[in-house]
């Protein structure tokens, strides 16, 4: 049993489980994409083990999705995002860092304020980017080697600093020096430059578009098992007989 399917017969709201998760709901979309709960970020994967009570990934197998499972795992979402909201309200305690550590990050803190509260909408709107950024640097280590790049050309750092793989890093700034030489000249061909971002913005479209059919297709067959059931939402007392409807209904797919 996968952990998307675990979690779309629990019927727990993306948005609760991105919140829980303390990610976006893109990224929890990205992780849920992934093969195996190992290539997530160790502490997202904690959580998850957490929340589901298991100990590894291959107890998923062993999970029954009934009436009292779903009751335990509501009850543990919503106590955990009731202890983050506490904590959410706590001043950030750095003394646990050393000095090199708290400087960084009381430097990033102060230039994020300063950002923050600038009358400028694209100073939220980079910072946003920036957010996003973070967010995908574990899984995309394409991300860093962008970081890498950007540092070295703007000076902060050596060139011949590789605090990732060197390899990868060789090959990736090299492309990068290219395409910004190319970018800078302004001699490319227009016609060329937009066919190729036209390709660009066409295999995001098919991205959601297989994303997007994919969760209307479960979220069809969960209101068509209620409809045939004479439902109107899933409750304790109906989980098992809604989930095993749901099921029914994907079978007839095949």
């Amino acid at each position: 049993m996968k952990l998307n399917d675990v979690f779309n017969e629990l019927g727990i709201s993306k948005v609760k489980l991105a919140k829980y998760l303390g990610v976006s709901r893109q990224m929890l979309y990205n992780y849920l994409a992934l093969d195996s709960i190992n290539d997530w970020p160790k502490e997202k994967a904690i959580k998850i083990y957490s929340l589901l009570d298991i100990k590894e990934e291959n107890d998923l197998k062993n999970i029954k999705v009934n009436g009292d499972f779903i009751v335990s795992v509501e009850n543990r979402l919503k106590n955990s995002l009731n202890d983050d909201n506490k904590e959410q309200t706590k001043v950030i305690d750095i003394k646990g860092l050393n000095k090199k550590d708290q400087e960084l990050f009381t430097n990033i803190v102060n230039l994020l304020t300063e950002k923050i509260n600038s009358k400028d909408p694209l100073e939220y709107t980079t910072l946003k980017y920036l957010y996003y950024t973070l967010l995908s640097c574990d899984k995309n280590k394409e991300i860093l080697y962008i970081l890498a790049y950007l540092a070295k050309s703007l000076r902060f750092i050596k060139p011949d600093e590789f605090a990732y793989n060197k390899d990868k890093q060789l090959l990736f700034e090299s492309i990068m020096y290219s395409a910004m030489l190319l970018y800078n000249s302004g001699t490319p061909s227009k016609s060329k430059i937009l066919e190729k971002h036209n390709k660009f913005v066409k295999s995001l479209e098919e991205k959601n578009e297989d994303f997007l059919s994919r969760t209307l297709e479960l979220n069809t067959a969960k209101v068509q098992a209620l409809k045939e059931l004479g439902y109107t939402t899933i409750t304790e007392e109906n989980a098992n007989e809604v989930l095993d409807k749901i099921v029914e209904i994907e079978s007839r797919k095949v």
